[in-house]
């Protein structure tokens, strides 16, 4: 024994200790530590832009303000302007990476180099104005790391990076505003001496990349080579203005007399079919800085330091969800060591007093029987005397009476019985449209599994930001492979509810939620597709979700499905459902359908509200910046699952008290409900926080708010549901 028990110990300690090297050891998962020698070739990838103001992204390159690739070598076999293979995460979250004209070479600085003089249309101008008005972000990658702002902290203590740098800026100081494009980028490069064999090779690996961009107009001397002759003192940005057209100012003189230099109609500025080129000249210097203060398994941690201070509100929002969590557990409690406690007394003893009073019943027809069929009874049996007749002391009459008192006192006893004890014939009773309710509690299990997937490998560390795209496509791949969860739960469910045709189940199961997730999306699709925006998904890549679902998902909830309605068959209620379903009485207000719901909802949204502004803060308000506090998130996401799992019970409880047996439905809506107060904050996010501009923008945000909400819903109603039937089980067990 004692030999086992050290054998546990032992494991036990290995297991921990592996789990808390967890985080080093996939700091960044598939990309290892890449070293370069001096002169070595970096190569630098340009992605995307986009925009905290609008939730449309475009692929650098697709920009047609910008350098075009020309396609020459730069390292090895790949070539400018080449696109790098993407995970599926990545094609989701609309990155299009590819490989850039600009060179690095390790320790090589250079002051400036041309890079190209790009001519625009005004058409073309048009756009770029909108670009910049909208407050686009540039996002080019150096060894796995986004080209970064760098900022310093108001009391200058500390720095840190946000992700990308500005596609230009806007100035109103002369009432209307003006838009200049940032056509010079100044390109640090941080870098330490490398850790073992490679830094005795004297090779290097990069800690920090910032890039610094700035606006230089036609007024400055540029030298033969393209180049500004002076980057230190600049006269004039770059404006993004193209005078009107004399031809057409000749053709129509009342509409461009009023027009200097810079227009004061917005009409000119819009006019997209007014002739005209502009010509935009990029440049770039590159430089190296070595820095010893920055490990390379924490050169992340610039671009989260911003956010430290964050850390008391995520404590705040901790303490705020236990004590909510305890009041809730503390009630549960209570109702469970007192109410219920004395309810099950009672209700056993009534069951007793029942089958008692059914005893004498029997007792005492069997005696007026057997009188009437035989008057001459044994004296002990009616109670008479020696001498044939009754007791002179009234023996016989007092058992008569006794047991009369019995019966009366039963009588008593079963009319206490009242509230949730009377619905022991009715509590279970299969709940309508159990076929719909099914194929969702099984669906809410495979979001579940799914988010406790994700969060738990995102707080050891497994996905975080330098694994980019990791944290979609392992939701994806966590979801189908759930498909067996569903099929399990959903198939025993429906198999509980007393549904034959488990094959039919299965297909709604498998098609229900994901085939409604799809086609929403596959709708929005069109309407990104149609502003050739990175977001939409290429058409490649929705076949291959397709076949994912099609052909992996479905034979997994097949075979889940089979495994619970077969192997595994129904959970067994420990009361029988009586024929005549009881009539339910009116009820109080405060349990009614749609008042319960948003009261019981507000609870689990106190609880998350405080985490859910950091959560809508890096998804909607700064898209540059990375939500990485998921540690506090797994234990609020726990708080939350306990919290809803006590209303849940707490309101199905209170229900049955008040004789209504319908809980199956209201225990799923309940569990659900807070989603209907974080969509309401949505609505108010999008009005008091943000802003979007544009239909298809505004459309999206909706969108994907909405069904977000749709899948909170599913997941935490499965978790209400699961309580309150086990609660139930429990109470009438």
């Amino acid at each position: 024994m004692a030999e086992s028990l050290s054998l546990r110990t032992a494991v036990l300690v290995h297991l921990l200790l592996l789990f808390s090297g967890l985080t080093e050891a996939f700091y960044i998962p598939g990309w290892s530590v890449k070293s370069y020698s001096d002169n070595e070739q970096i190569p630098l990838l340009v992605n995307k832009v986009y925009s905290d103001n609008t939730q449309l992204q475009y692929a650098y390159y697709d920009l047609p303000f910008v350098c075009p690739p020309t396609g020459q070598h730069r390292i090895g076999s790949l070539l400018s302007g080449q696109n790098i293979p993407l995970n599926i995460g990545e094609v989701l979250r609309g990155d299009r990476i590819s490989a850039s004209d600009i060179k690095l070479n390790m320790g090589h600085n250079a002051e400036c180099s041309y890079l190209c003089t790009r001519e625009i249309s005004r058409k073309e101008l048009n756009w770029a104005k909108e670009m910049v008005r909208d407050g686009y972000v540039v996002e080019w990658i150096v060894d796995n790391l986004p080209g970064a702002t760098s900022f310093v902290t108001v009391d200058k203590s500390h720095k840190y990076y946000a992700a990308g740098f500005k596609l230009g800026f806007t100035d109103s100081s002369s009432g209307r505003p003006r838009y200049f494009l940032n056509n010079h980028h100044t390109i640090v490069i941080r870098y330490r001496k490398a850790a073992g064999r490679a830094g005795d090779r004297g090779e290097n690996v990069i800690v920090a990349f910032e890039v610094f961009s700035k606006s230089i107009g036609s007024s400055n001397r540029r030298l033969e080579s393209g180049c500004p002759a002076d980057l230190l003192h600049i006269d004039q940005n770059f404006e993004l203005y193209l005078a009107p057209n004399h031809t057409a100012a000749q053709e129509d003189p009342d509409r461009y007399a009023h027009l200097s230099y810079h227009p004061d109609s917005a009409e000119e500025a819009n006019d997209d079919n007014d002739g005209g080129v502009l010509s935009i000249p990029y440049t770039y210097s590159v430089y190296y800085q070595e820095d010893n203060t920055v490990e390379w398994g924490h050169r992340w941690d610039l671009y989260f330091v911003n956010q430290e201070e964050g850390s008391k509100i995520h404590w705040l929002a901790i303490i705020n969800s236990l004590i909510i969590c305890g009041l809730l557990t503390g009630i549960v409690l209570m109702i469970f060591a007192k109410t219920i406690r004395t309810d099950i007394k009672a209700y056993k003893d009534s069951e007793e007093g029942r089958r008692l009073k059914r005893r004498s019943r029997r007792a005492g027809r069997a005696r007026a029987d057997g009188t009437t069929a035989n008057e001459k009874l044994p004296a002990s049996s009616v109670g008479v005397g020696s001498g044939g007749l009754p007791d002179q002391d009234g023996g016989g009459l007092e058992s008569v009476s006794l047991e009369n008192d019995i019966l009366t006192s039963e009588d008593e006893a079963l009319e206490d019985v009242t509230g949730w004890k009377l619905l022991h014939g009715e509590v279970f009773r299969t709940p309508r449209f159990s076929y719909i309710l099914a194929p969702l509690v099984g669906s809410g299990m495979q979001l579940l599994f799914m988010a406790f997937g994700l969060v738990f490998l995102s707080a050891i560390g497994v996905l975080n930001p330098s694994f980019r795209g990791g944290f979609i496509s392992f939701g994806i791949g966590l979801f189908v492979f759930a498909g067996l969860f569903s099929g399990y739960f959903s198939a025993r469910v429906y198999r509980t509810f007393g549904g034959q045709n488990w094959r039919r189940n299965t297909t709604v199961t498998a098609i229900l939620f994901p085939g409604l997730l799809f086609s929403a999306v596959f709708v929005l699709n069109l309407f990104v597709w149609a502003q050739a925006s990175s977001t939409a998904i290429p058409f490649g890549t929705v076949i291959g979700i397709l076949l994912l679902w099609l052909c992996i998902q479905m034979p997994l909830v097949y075979a889940g499905s089979w495994y619970g309605f077969v192997r595994a068959g129904p959970w067994e209620h420990p009361a029988k459902t009586s024929t005549i379903p009881r009539q339910i009485p009116v009820q109080a207000w405060y349990i009614r359908d749609i008042r319960s719901v948003l009261l019981a909802g507000l609870i689990p949204f106190a609880v998350i509200f405080i985490e859910l502004l950091f959560v809508f803060q890096s998804l909607w308000q700064d898209k540059s910046g990375y939500y990485y506090v998921f540690g506090f998130l797994a234990v609020v996401s726990t708080i939350l699952v306990v919290t809803i799992a006590e209303v849940t019970v707490v309101t199905v409880y209170i229900q049955l008290c008040s004789e209504n047996h319908n809980w199956w439905w209201r225990s799923f809506i309940v569990g659900g409900s807070s989603s209907i107060w974080v969509f309401l904050y949505c609505i108010w996010y999008y009005f008091a926080k943000l802003h979007i501009t544009g239909f298809v923008s505004s459309l999206l945000f909706f969108s994907q708010s909405f069904i977000a909400c749709c899948v909170y819903a599913l997941l935490t109603g499965t978790v209400g549901f699961l309580s309150a039937y086990a609660f139930v089980r429990r109470i009438y067990g």
